[in-house]
């Protein structure tokens, strides 16, 4: 019987992943924080990427608690997409609606894995852990599509 500190291979497969997203979502939060001009979009990605960092501790927690080396590291695609962004804001001086575009794109990669992942791990004993995640993650997917729209029609 799987319990958390048994895990199936594929379930810590799994969990590698997300933490792996979670690293890029943090790291991309943190850069679109210093690049976007307003103040109030940038408190916001500071504690969306704050929340990021709690998942991905408590994913690699998980990972350790069942012998294995957590992932430490972010994807070379997430790395890519961050000097996009880079290259967008500075072309459009901090322009909010255009980091929030991105924003909103690397949010749909995080809600659709934790979805897949979620689907691919059901009754896992870590789907607690995944279900209160998802929610949070799924939260900060709305706010940033919400503040996106707002700044379109604006």
């Amino acid at each position: 019987m799987e319990t958390k500190h048994n895990l199936r291979d594929e379930t810590i497969e799994k969990v590698q992943d997300l933490i792996q997203i979670n690293i890029d979502s943090q790291k991309g939060f943190a850069e679109a924080a210093d690049k976007v001009k307003d103040q109030k979009i940038a408190t916001l990605f500071r504690q969306l990427g704050g929340e990021r960092k709690t998942n991905t501790t408590e994913l690699q927690q998980i990972v350790n608690f069942n012998g294995e080396e957590p992932q430490e590291d972010g994807s070379f695609k997430a790395t890519v997409h961050r000097a996009w962004l880079d290259v967008r804001a500075a072309l459009n001086g901090g322009d909010a609606s255009v980091i929030l575009s991105e924003a909103e794109r690397g949010e749909d990669a995080i809600k659709e894995l934790y979805e897949d992942v979620l689907k691919e791990t059901a009754g896992s004993a870590v789907n607690d852990v995944l279900t209160r995640q998802y929610a949070k993650v799924k939260a900060g997917h709305d706010r940033v599509r919400d503040l996106r729209d707002a700044y379109a029609h604006a």
